[in-house]
């Protein structure tokens, strides 16, 4: 089944399809504009949400384009953004959080492990980042592995606040919408307040009057990637 994408492509995401031993999974592809020989660059991995679910490799890209695509953005912050596309008929979490991690959200992890080994990628320097279905993704993979990540930005999502001290030292950046009726805003209130309560610091913002669509605002806060990419795993 091909989903039908109003999303306009953008020619600058590589088309790919990354393949192991037990699945496959479209992704896009955005180097940065100039790889310089002995020089790495981090890796951003995006998980869109539910909207945007299928196989054409198009419409995943769908609200990200204007954040990655920016000419000042490219040049200042050059990296690596990798978006695959989640199956239509399955999601990037599961009801369960304890659950082994299955397919999609393994198949991604094998994704940037394959990624991180390339030589102009700074293993150090993966970033999580993800919208609606892929907020709880993006907490998910925090909760599941949370050694691989130098910093998150869970966008209208939600985790399991029981679980926090596994990525209590990882920065995460979260945003919500205080009128979202989608995802209600305690989900990431109480990620946040769990975050707190085991010592950990992390930057939260909710935007007044603003329901589901927060990555709107969020993706033009002019801190946020001088923020993320100043993040680093300790060697």
């Amino acid at each position: 089944m091909t989903t039908t994408s109003l999303a306009q492509d953008s020619p600058e995401f590589e088309k790919l399809v990354f393949q192991n031993t037990k699945d496959t999974i479209p992704y896009r592809l955005l180097k940065p504009m100039e790889v310089k020989e002995n020089q790495q660059y981090p890796l951003v991995i995006f998980l869109h949400g539910m909207g945007e679910r299928g196989n054409d490799n198009i419409i995943n890209l769908k609200y990200i384009t204007s954040l990655f695509l920016d000419e000042n953005n490219r040049t200042e912050f050059p990296c690596y953004v990798a978006v695959p596309q989640c199956p239509i008929t399955e999601k990037w979490t599961y009801p369960d959080w304890y659950r082994k991690p299955q397919k999609p959200i393994s198949t991604v992890m094998s994704l940037i492990d394959s990624l991180k080994t390339l030589p102009t990628i700074d293993a150090n320097r993966i970033y999580i980042m993800g919208l609606s279905m892929g907020g709880y993704g993006t907490w998910y993979l925090l909760t599941h592995y949370p050694s691989t990540f130098a910093a998150a930005v869970p966008i209208c999502g939600g985790g399991d606040p029981r679980q926090v001290e596994n990525f209590r030292t990882t920065p995460v950046w979260a945003f919500h919408g205080a009128d979202d009726i989608t995802v209600p805003v305690e989900e990431s209130r109480n990620m946040i307040e769990a975050l707190r309560k085991v010592g950990a610091n992390p930057k939260y913002t909710e935007y007044k009057k603003v329901g589901h669509n927060s990555w709107t605002p969020a993706f033009q806060e002019p801190q946020l990637l001088p923020w993320l990419f100043s993040q680093q795993l300790l060697k």
